[in-house]
């Protein structure tokens, strides 16, 4: 991490970080999904059309979900989340959209930051319980192991043309998932 990591905070995002999220997006999938996601589709990123995308999301905040950064003071947005109402999921559930943090910043407590936000969220906004959907191929799916989610569900979808397996992690009590206090620092 640039700067230490008691200087990273987690806060709303705002329109002026979607060109960040969106170069923090196609780095972390380019990363994530080389061999697991067809090379054309990881290839074929436009962060400019990741920007825009973000930009719309952030702009138009609450029913369809929110998002969330982590920011270095010296290194700027250094991983983000977003969530809302579960698409997939138990009714009533929330749904961690996104949780991405390039691999330079990994296993610093950004991603556990982030995350306890978005639970903080959820709870603030009346929602209990919340999952996420991950690749089974994703070898990053074990921090939602990690930090107590359980494997909840599978499905078989096929994206890009490729079929994948998705499992999904859930926090039936979001009170209990969250460390007394709040999210903890990224430390």
């Amino acid at each position: 991490m640039t700067g230490t990591a008691e200087k990273v905070v987690v806060r709303p995002a705002r329109r002026a970080d979607a060109a960040a999220i969106a170069r923090v997006y196609v780095e972390t999938w380019r990363a994530t999904y080389a061999g697991i996601l067809p090379d054309r589709v990881l290839v074929e990123m436009s962060q400019d059309r990741q920007a825009l995308i973000w930009s719309r999301a952030i702009a138009t905040p609450g029913r369809a979900g929110f998002v969330v950064v982590a920011e270095d003071p010296d290194a700027g947005v250094i991983g983000f989340g977003s969530g809302g109402p579960a698409a997939d999921g138990p009714p009533g559930w929330g749904e961690v959209y996104t949780l991405y943090v390039p691999s330079d910043h990994q296993s610093q407590g950004v991603g556990r930051a982030l995350l306890f936000t978005l639970f903080g969220e959820f709870v603030t906004r009346g929602v209990p319980s919340a999952l996420v959907w991950v690749l089974a191929a994703n070898p990053f799916r074990f921090f939602y192991e990690a930090m107590g989610g359980q494997r909840i569900a599978e499905r078989e979808e096929r994206l890009w043309g490729k079929r994948v397996t998705q499992v999904a992690y859930g926090w039936e009590d979001l009170t209990r998932a969250v460390p007394p206090g709040g999210p903890s620092p990224c430390v």
